[in-house]
């Protein structure tokens, strides 16, 4: 065989990646959405280095009209326009292809999937093993035997092959060139082919498996019965047109030669200078290794683009640096002698930097290996711990700068000797202590008996604030603010893939190493925070920062450590229970369709559903061209068959069992035998407490089978019991209050259901009146339209039709209209500034506000309507759970605060405070955050959660 040629969709690879990253897009440190050119540059390198390609090629689209374009004027009008980031990343992504040398196929007049066919079919004539590189399913017309699809999967997913056999049964024809006959049968919405009205793709298939062609469809219109002989009579001229518009050129003037394609070696620095100032460090050392750093692209800049649409090049980043490019001292302290001096001069400093380094990630089964401590930049000291078995030496030691001190013999300290040295620096309220993820640090130094008193400076917590959308990993952060690379873990400790040492080994064997990775992290994380302070202040983050997450770091310290006690035989024995249910639906499923298949397989369901039962006419597929059979799916269903029912049961029953079931004894620690959940204050983008290792937020409470599980967790002390605090409604109260609407503030005020009251006003009948159905839509509506719901997803949840649903919000809006107004001024003032705050200062920027790309402007719309609300509840919740740890600690309570989730506080309580605290728990809650309207509290208590909610 000739060789192996690589043909890649350009457009359509950088759309597929840009939307991949839409919810976390990969951004430069000026702000340059970088997703698209990201996702495209690692297809291409894992094609290079994983394939072996011995040509290759990308095609581009060009914004000329084609013979299509004369055939049918509306080809594509419909498509928005490209979103603005998209278009930025089309000029990168050339100058990417020109610095790898992968040549680039542009013909004005012809679309990239022209240039493809025509390439592809010249390259099988000459023998050539040809892949299209593309997500597009248009170019199952053009696998053959030589000639296949290479589907890259989303963010690194697996890649999907399709040749002669997939093409055939994806679409149960007999050869491929019956792509073309099913796709103008079926036409195609996104490029405006009209296709045959009426004719969906089940139907387009079932014809040509009938007639072989469009042709023979339409020669034989008079054998089709019913409505669809009708439609195909009546589209005939649509028919011809759209088979025209879909069929792919196989002979366009491309005028390349197999030649002209062979791969050929980087232009390594012209790579290197793109990869700095995209700030690919990653792809820059996965190209060239230690070397990435070394050259750090200095010399030549690639030429800029000759494009009209191309934007005005950035400065290049500057250049990453690493330890052995920069000054610094860092120093050992190993002996009693050297950490008393230390220690005179910490004691000295109004703000230190400190960095645990341990022997394993748990807090309550890490051990202190070393601290390292930083207060000046380019300086830093690591605190050595010494294991029980190192002996005694001599160290000789030197002045660290800003101190000096002698040599001296002394035996080296445990961990518990060495750290209680640090007691009484500790605990002094007038140094600051900076850390990045202090809560990890102030958690281990707690279980070893190590109180830690503020103020607190935490490097990744005034990041995510900062920038709530970005990453917020200390190494990140290094080199986005200081343009520096701090040495990796790996370094350390080996990769995961050639095998780990744990830590204590590399304190003994390589100590050296160790004190220049720990103090580097301190060094580091100081000289963020000196950056990061005056931004919190220049973002106006200051208040929220200082006033809500700082004082929440140690509460969430300790409900961590406190950890929730659960019923392990109870859950056994629920497990069990389910195992049966599962089994027993599994067996009315399978009997009910006579049909034996596997349940856990979206793939067989989809088929059971659709082909042989027929639930929908025109099912939803997955890019695969799979049914999709999720959530949303099967309660679309709901009623067209028992068979959904028991789906969407046997799926509630089987996720319970092995989520929380299975998992939540596994959980348990060995040393409290209590479930320690880990807190993250900023994980989400509103500020919203987030669960994890394991998620304690997501238990459904609504189900019997989840209040089961609720059930389960109990007090982990003897005469005490569980108290469940709950704000009633609070993101509709904070609605309320920061719409200033009348009607709403109005039923808040009187204490009125809220949902009713809502029925009443949009069903136009008086509160006694209203009928369950209309509180339910009415429920819907107040929590939808904090969501920024349309009428289509109205319709949707409640199964009515969309007039109607439109109807019903058209109501609600005239009944509260300081609703309305609050919602269309906060949008215009998200697209005048860029963002949207809370109560509290706390901002969400919003990049896509002003799109001219209507989908995606229309998401950020939403976002902007939400964000506010919901933002302003974490808030409260936030400001609740310190002002209660307040309370609890100045009234002497033993009541410990457990768990939050959502806007519920769990406590365990001891029986006999439970009528003393129970109030004082509701007033911290209730007066956190006051609104302009009244804030309820609703608390219970009881010997299991679920009782106690």
């Amino acid at each position: 065989m000739p060789g192996k040629l690589f043909l890649l969709d350009g457009m359509a690879l950088l759309y597929r990646a840009h939307f991949a990253f839409m919810r976390s897009p990969i951004l430069t440190s000026a702000g340059v959405n970088t997703s698209a050119v990201f996702g495209f540059a690692n297809t291409l390198l894992d094609i290079i280095n994983n394939q072996q390609p011995t040509h290759l090629a990308v095609a581009l689209d060009t914004s000329a009209p084609t013979p299509r374009h004369e055939w049918f004027p509306e080809y594509k009008a419909q498509r928005e326009s490209m979103p603005e980031d998209l278009a930025a990343a089309i000029p990168l992504m050339k100058r990417l292809c020109e610095a790898m040398r992968v040549p680039l196929l542009i013909m004005d007049g012809y679309e990239a999937d022209d240039i493809i066919g025509t390439v592809a079919h010249q390259a099988e004539k000459e023998g050539y093993e040809t892949w299209m590189v593309t997500p597009d399913k248009d170019f199952g017309q053009l696998v053959t035997e030589l000639t296949r699809i290479y589907k890259p999967g989303n963010k690194g997913g697996e890649v999907e092959r399709i040749g002669v056999a997939e093409v055939l049964q994806r679409w149960g024809i007999e050869r491929t060139a019956q792509v073309i006959d099913i796709l103008a049968l079926m036409g195609d919405a996104s490029d405006n082919i009209p296709g045959i009205k009426g004719v969906g793709e089940k139907t387009a298939v079932s014809l040509i498996q009938q007639f072989g062609s469009v042709e023979g469809v339409l020669e034989n219109a008079d054998k089709i019965k019913g409505k669809t002989g009708e439609k195909v009579k009546e589209g005939r001229e649509m028919a011809i047109l759209s088979k025209r518009l879909v069929t792919i050129f196989i002979d366009a003037p491309v005028g390349v030669t197999m030649d002209d394609l062979v791969k050929r070696e980087f232009d390594a620095e012209s790579l290197k200078t793109l990869m700095v100032e995209l700030e690919f460090n990653g792809l820059g050392k996965r190209l060239f290794g230690d070397d990435f750093r070394a050259g750090r692209g200095e010399g030549r800049r690639q030429a800029p683009v000759e494009s009209s649409d191309a934007p005005a090049e950035a400065a290049p980043a500057a250049p990453l640096k690493s330890m052995a490019d920069v000054p610094h001292d860092y120093r050992l302290i190993r002996t009693a002698e050297e950490r008393r001096h230390f220690l005179a001069v910490l004691a000295e400093q109004p703000s230190f930097c400190f960095d645990l380094e341990t022997t394993g990630l748990d807090p309550r089964d890490a051990e202190i290996i070393g601290i390292a401590f930083s207060w000046q930049a380019g300086t830093g000291c690591f605190v050595r711990f010494a294991d029980h078995g190192e002996s005694s030496q001599t160290v000789e030691t030197a002045g660290l700068g800003l101190f000096e001190w002698g040599s001296a013999t002394t035996a080296q300290p445990t961990e518990g000797g060495a750290l209680e040295d640090f007691r009484e620096i500790f605990a002094r309220p007038d140094i600051e202590k900076i850390g990045h993820n202090l809560k990890f640090d102030l958690a281990v130094l707690r279980e070893k008996g190590m109180p830690v008193a503020g103020p607190f400076f935490d490097t990744m917590l005034a990041h995510a604030l900062v920038e709530p959308e970005s990453r917020h990993g200390m190494d990140y952060l290094a080199e986005l603010y200081l343009r520096y690379t701090p040495i990796s873990i790996g370094a350390l400790i080996g990769e995961k893939k050639g095998g780990q040492v744990s830590m204590a080994v590399v304190a003994r064997e390589n100590l050296e190493l160790l004190k220049d990775y720990a103090a580097e992290d301190a060094d580091v994380t100081w000289q963020l925070a000196e950056l990061l302070k005056p931004e919190l202040e220049a973002k106006g983050q200051h208040e929220v920062y200082y006033t809500v997450e700082i004082p929440l770091l140690p509460v969430l310290v300790e409900m961590e450590a406190q950890g929730v006690a659960i019923d392990v035989q109870a859950l056994r024995e629920f497990g069990v229970q389910l195992e049966r249910e599962a089994d027993g639906l599994a067996q009315r499923i399978q009997s009910s369709v006579d049909t034996p298949f596997n349940l856990n397989s979206p793939k067989q369901l989809g088929e059971v559903l659709f082909d042989k039962l027929k639930l929908a006419e025109k099912p939803k597929k997955t890019a695969t061209g799979q049914y999709q059979t999720n959530e949303a799916v099967l309660q679309s269903l709901m009623g067209t068959h028992p068979i959904v029912q028991d789906i969407l049961d046997y799926r509630e029953v089987t996720k319970l069992k092995s989520t929380y079931v299975d998992a939540l004894p596994l959980a348990v620690s060995p040393f409290t035998h209590r479930v320690h959940t880990t807190l993250h204050q900023l994980m989400t983008a509103t500020g919203r407490i987030a669960s994890s290792d394991p998620n304690l937020q997501n238990i459904p409470v609504r189900s019997e089978h989840g209040k089961e599980i609720r059930r389960a967790f109990v007090p982990g002390r003897a005469g005490h019991v569980l108290l469940s605090a709950d704000y009633s409604q609070v993101e509709l109260r904070v609605m309320a209050s920061l719409s200033g609407d009348a009607a709403m503030m109005e039923a808040f005020d009187q204490g009125q259901d809220i949902h009713e009251a809502t029925a009443a006003k949009v069903y136009g009948v008086k509160p006694e009146e209203v009928l369950p159905e209309m509180r339910r839509t009415a429920k819907m509506v107040n929590f939808g339209i904090i969501y920024g719901i349309s009428a289509f997803g109205l319709s949707q949840r409640l199964g009515i039709p969309r007039g109607e649903s439109a109807r019903i919000i058209d109501s609600y809006f005239k009944q509260f209209p300081g609703v309305r107004r609050y919602l269309d001024d906060t949008v215009e003032t998200a697209r005048e500034k860029g963002y949207v705050e809370t109560l509290t200062g706390r901002r969400r920027y919003l990049r896509d506000i002003n799109s001219a790309n209507g989908t995606i402007r229309a998401a950020a719309d939403r976002v902007a309507m939400n964000t506010p609300i919901q933002g302003t509840a974490a808030d409260m919740i936030k400001l609740a759970m310190v002002r209660v740890a307040d309370a609890l600690k100045a009234g002497g309570f033993q009541t410990k605060m457990l768990l939050q989730v959502h806007d519920e506080l769990l406590f365990e309580v001891p029986e006999a405070e439970v009528e003393s605290v129970k109030p004082v728990i509701v007033e911290a809650m209730r007066s956190a955050l006051p609104l302009r309207v009244p804030v309820v509290v609703d608390a219970g208590v009881g010997k299991n959660w679920l009782d106690a909610h």
